[in-house]
């Protein structure tokens, strides 16, 4: 071989080398990218907030605030009082059904005796077209037996005794049947003026309404000497049941957050060792553009998920918080 093909030879390879090295460099990284792009997190950590669901404490009846027991922020238990709204008008009506109340009753005892009285008096007239009955079959069976044994006069007289004894039991039945009446009349009478005390009552206590919960007062809209008008919002409460994490889980990663399952949260300030359950996933996915069901964009799919914190009193609404699947998850903080 001369030198000329030496060194032409030479070159080649030296062309070579570098082309094949970096095509395989290529080829690695781009095997590497594909696998990056298709791992799961090596650590399930999500960004959420606190969210609740308040709770609206109102008056049914307008009226001027006589009292507000509670301020923001504030923690209330259940039953606790909240604010009060005059009372004079619904104390009022009150009384009135409670004397209402006592008129039907007393209607209702005049109308039983009236009852009784009638009853009695059916009884009587009974007894008594029993007896005239049984006379004017005794002479009719004797005037049977032996023809003239009874005068005719007599026989009429009997007759006459007996319709009117059967009149006067028909008119002591038809009494019974008015006084029995009457009482059903009284008694419904005295069933509404109970109906009425009974919503009078109810309207007094929803004038002076209470806690239903363990929470936080979030609002009080209203101070003592102030006019409110019927069902206007007066407090607000944020009940510890209604408080709730949210936070956003990937689409890779969705399924391992249905109903039931615990994640541990934490946030800045709160004690340690939190933690929540989740009771919601969304049935539809939120995107972020752009939007195209595609191998790589559908990992930006996230589903909303919230799950309810075993402390609630101890976080706020609106507050950012972190979750993970495990506490070994969170950030230190």
């Amino acid at each position: 071989m001369t030198d000329e093909k030496k060194t032409e030879a030479v070159r080649r390879r030296r062309t070579w080398i570098p082309v094949a090295v970096g095509a395989t460099v290529m080829a690695a990284g781009g095997g590497w990218l594909l696998m990056r792009s298709h791992e799961r997190p090596a650590r399930e950590a999500f960004t959420g907030y606190v969210v609740s669901d308040d709770v609206t404490m109102s008056s049914p009846v307008g009226g001027t605030v006589t009292r507000v027991a509670v301020r923001r922020g504030e923690r209330v238990t259940p039953g606790q009082a909240l604010f009060d709204v005059d009372p004079t008008i619904r104390a009022a009506q009150a009384d009135q059904a409670g004397a209402q109340i006592a008129a039907s009753q007393a209607a209702v005892a005049q109308q039983e005796a009236a009852l009784l009285r009638a009853r009695s008096e059916l009884g009587a007239a009974q007894a008594d077209a029993d007896r005239a009955g049984a006379e004017l079959r005794r002479l009719l069976a004797a005037q049977r037996e032996k023809a003239g044994a009874v005068a005719a006069l007599q026989i009429e007289q009997a007759q006459a005794a007996a319709s009117a004894a059967l009149d006067k039991r028909a008119g002591a039945q038809a009494a019974v049947q008015t006084a029995a009446a009457a009482v059903l009349v009284a008694k419904a009478q005295l069933a509404q003026a109970q109906a009425g005390l009974r919503s009078a009552r109810r309207e007094l206590a929803d004038l002076a309404p209470v806690a239903p919960s363990a929470g936080r007062v979030e609002d009080v809209m209203f101070q003592a000497g102030e006019s409110v008008s019927a069902n206007a919002p007066v407090v607000t409460l944020v009940p510890d049941g209604e408080v709730k994490v949210r936070f956003y889980v990937p689409e890779a990663l969705v399924h391992g957050y249905g109903p039931g399952r615990q994640v541990a949260i934490a946030c800045d300030g709160c004690p340690a060792g939190m933690s929540a359950t989740v009771d919601f996933v969304a049935t539809r996915p939120e995107y972020t553009p752009p939007i195209i069901y595609s191998l790589d964009a559908r990992q930006k799919l996230v589903w909303l998920v919230e799950a309810r914190p075993s402390d609630p009193a101890a976080l706020v609404p609106g507050q950012p918080m972190d979750v993970a699947a495990t506490s070994a998850g969170l950030k230190r903080r």
